[in-house]
């Protein structure tokens, strides 16, 4: 009750301001309200490429991603910045087009000017996970909860897809119509087909960790769990795979963003802690073996037709809690397994299928093919037929 009160008196706040702001004359500019970044990041940049709109970044509490600032004003979204904070309230009002990335809850509170539109990026190319409308947590929220969720998404005008089947998700769990989806791919998937960008990230990993040279990269990179985003510790024994595999390979350990994670050092010329590399898909560029869980990461990684492991050690419980795409085992592109034994055996075995992780590629990227941000860019700007969307 507490909880709902302190949200509803935010929100009346939010209105206020924003409404006050809505008084001043609309301009021709992009605002992106980023969490996760990326997405925004290709797409502005590659608008800065043909137009020379003023772009705006508002970067909320959360956004670890590492913005250049040659891109445009770059704003701290955050409540606790109040001057930055009202400025960013302004951008939102008066702005032509805005780009999120994720679920920004005081959409629910706004109704944009006329002629504004409202473009969902989201940070996922695929859904493992259930998310908006078909979260089974959902079902313990109140009705005025549920209300709020949805104004939220009927404020996403259009949203970008990567493939026909993510276009299905987003129209169930947000409850859009087709003729509100934009299908030109997802943004930060570019890098995924830039071979140049490929040798330049390999070869700045090796100079930053000559131990790498000659071996062959596997990365870990777990989503996040509620319960443990402090001082998470991991479930992979990283001293089993040490003493399994460190003859061939080195282990990238990536945390969520979420998380606070800090890697043992005792295995240093073995297991490096990468969670620093903000754009994950550059990093994908250089990486061997993908072993994960229920992250997103393997929608876009099957693009370059490499291996992964799925290290699903809580998949029942995490079933309950957050839900999973049906049959969830029979849909990943590798094997699922529940030990770090069943990991090495994986990969010494090496019982990966490439026809399956090519199908798979193909099923969530079919409208990703490098040049994403681009095509975006263009209808955005009315430079290409305006099919998909009204600027």
């Amino acid at each position: 009750m507490a909880r709902e009160f302190g949200i509803s008196l935010y929100l009346f706040a939010f209105r206020i301001l924003f409404n006050t702001f809505k008084l001043f004359p609309q301009k021709k500019k992009t605002v992106g309200v980023a969490s996760f970044g990326d997405n925004i990041f290709y797409t502005v940049c590659a608008l800065k490429e043909h137009s020379n709109e003023e772009i705006i970044i508002l970067k909320n509490s959360s956004c670890k991603y590492e913005f250049d600032p040659s891109i445009g004003n770059i704003i701290q979204f955050n409540i606790r910045h109040p001057i930055a904070y009202l400025q960013s309230i302004y951008h939102l009002a008066t702005a032509s087009t805005i780009l999120v990335d994720t679920y920004f809850g005081f959409l629910a509170a706004i109704e944009f000017k006329k002629g504004t539109n409202c473009i969902q990026l989201w940070h996922a190319a695929g859904a493992i996970k259930q998310f908006g409308l078909l979260d089974p947590s959902i079902e313990n929220r109140t009705p005025k909860a549920k209300d709020r969720f949805q104004r939220v998404y009927d404020n996403f005008h259009y949203c970008v897809v990567g493939s026909e089947e993510m276009a299905i998700i987003f129209k169930e769990s947000f409850g859009l119509t087709d003729d509100r989806i934009i299908r030109t791919g997802t943004p930060r998937t570019d890098i995924l087909f830039d071979n140049d960008e490929r040798q330049r990230i390999y070869q700045d990993l090796t100079e930053k960790y000559p131990q790498i040279k000659g071996k062959k990269i596997m990365l870990y990179a777990p989503t996040f769990r509620a319960e443990q985003l402090s001082n998470v510790e991991f479930e992979l024994d990283i001293k089993q795979l040490y003493e399994q595999l460190s003859d061939e390979y080195v282990l990238f350990v990536k945390a969520h963003p979420a998380v606070n994670y800090t890697l043992s050092d005792a295995y240093q010329d073995f297991a490096i802690d990468v969670s620093y590399v903000k754009d994950t898909n550059s990093l994908l560029l250089a990486v061997d073996l993908l072993i994960t869980d229920y992250s997103s990461i393997p929608f876009e990684f099957a693009v370059l037709e490499k291996p992964m492991i799925f290290f699903a050690y809580d998949m029942e419980e995490y079933k309950i809690k957050s839900g999973l795409m049906p049959d969830y085992e029979n849909q990943m592109p590798g094997p699922v397994v529940f030990s770090t034994e069943a990991i090495i055996r994986a990969i010494k075995q090496k019982v990966f299928d490439k026809n399956q992780i090519q199908a798979f590629a193909t099923k969530w990227n079919d409208y990703s093919d490098g040049n994403a941000s681009l095509k975006l860019a263009k209808l955005l700007l009315g430079i290409e037929e305006k099919e998909k969307v009204p600027v």
